[in-house]
């Protein structure tokens, strides 16, 4: 019964995407990786640029989570990030991305 339990227990977080997602293919799938890279500047900044900047602020996760959802500008320069609605990353998705990129 035990077995049982934990089998379906184990099945309904997988189907919530969060156990096994991949934040990286989240990323990429999002089309993040267009403008950004782990470790060089490219359109936008490198992830690791933004977890060092966010480094130690325990709001992170929800001041990133506005920025990506209504996108714009002067943060890291000029060249605006557009917004990034739920249809193209859901909020799950979005929140592994942006635990990976603060990870570093």
């Amino acid at each position: 019964m035990k077995k049982r339990f934990l089998l379906l227990a184990l099945m309904a977080t997988a189907a919530s995407g969060s156990v096994f997602a991949d934040p990286a293919a989240s990323a990429q799938k999002a089309g993040c990786l267009a403008c950004h890279s782990m470790d060089k500047k490219l359109v936008g900044p490198a992830f690791k640029d933004v977890a060092a900047k966010y480094k130690g602020q325990g709001d992170a996760v929800a001041k990133l989570t506005d920025k990506v959802r209504k996108g714009g500008a002067g943060n890291w320069g000029q060249i605006p990030m557009p917004p990034n609605p739920a249809e193209k990353i859901s909020d799950a998705e979005l929140k592994d991305v942006l635990g990976w990129i603060l990870k570093g």
